[in-house]
């Protein structure tokens, strides 16, 4: 039972987020992604590192992340390259690709768990048999960025989400990609989860310049025009 927002038991009483922080969870920078690769290696958490490897490059929600079995990750007993899986918020596919380093970590840790195709790939401790819940592998990005010196309150499930898709965006501007790789039905959702603004539009659009060429046109001579296709000469 809890207490209304008009009761006098709440005067005074902090809010339930008090101290918390609030908005969106910060992206991993690259260097920071291989320092916990490193730490998870150093304290042999065979499971951590796989999981983390396959939040990185999936870039798929918790809720989803937590219920992938073996068979999805799986075929022909190695780990896919890329593989597809229905997400539970939209209901809709999404694909990602699994790049060597998280293919070898995934399978080091199958290989350790056992199971079938039908089996979560990640367990929980107390069965055996249902999969790892949200929460606990909230805890464990926690245990995770505090392990590299990092505040946990920074970081989150969503950090592993956004990294991958952050770098994307910068590196290539292409928010229709990133929308696709996060599986966002509208691209204004892709906007508000990777916090585009004015000034990194701007970025890009300062980055972008419209290279010279040097063409001869009908007048007598070399003429530089700024575009960056060649115009013919005249007759």
């Amino acid at each position: 039972m809890g207490h209304s927002a008009h009761d006098p038991a709440t005067k005074g009483r902090p809010a339930w987020n008090a101290g918390h922080k609030l908005g969106a969870k910060r992206a991993l920078k690259p260097q920071q992604v291989w320092a916990i690769r490193f730490w998870l290696d150093r304290e042999r958490r065979t499971r951590d590192r796989a999981l983390f490897d396959l939040a990185i490059d999936s870039k798929l929600r918790g809720c989803d992340i937590v219920k992938l079995k073996i068979g999805e990750l799986v075929s022909g007993g190695r780990v896919r390259s890329r593989a597809i899986v229905i997400q539970r918020k939209t209901g809709r596919p999404v694909q990602f690709e699994l790049l060597e380093p998280a293919r070898t970590s995934i399978l080091a840790w199958l290989e350790a768990r056992g199971g079938t195709l039908e089996d979560y790939a990640f367990p929980s401790r107390l069965d055996g048999v249902t999969h790892i819940s949200t929460r606990q592998y909230a805890r464990l990005v926690d245990e995770w960025v505090r392990g590299i010196g990092l505040r946990s309150e920074d970081f989150g499930t969503h950090s592993l989400r956004r990294t991958k898709a952050s770098l994307i965006y910068k590196r290539t501007g292409n928010l229709r990609a990133v929308q696709i790789l996060l599986g966002h039905t509208k691209i204004e959702s892709t906007v508000r989860y990777l916090g585009v603004d004015v000034e990194d539009a701007l970025t890009l659009s300062e980055g972008t310049e419209i290279g010279s060429v040097r063409v001869r046109g009908v007048i007598s001579g070399p003429v530089w025009v700024g575009i960056g296709v060649a115009i013919g000469t005249s007759g």
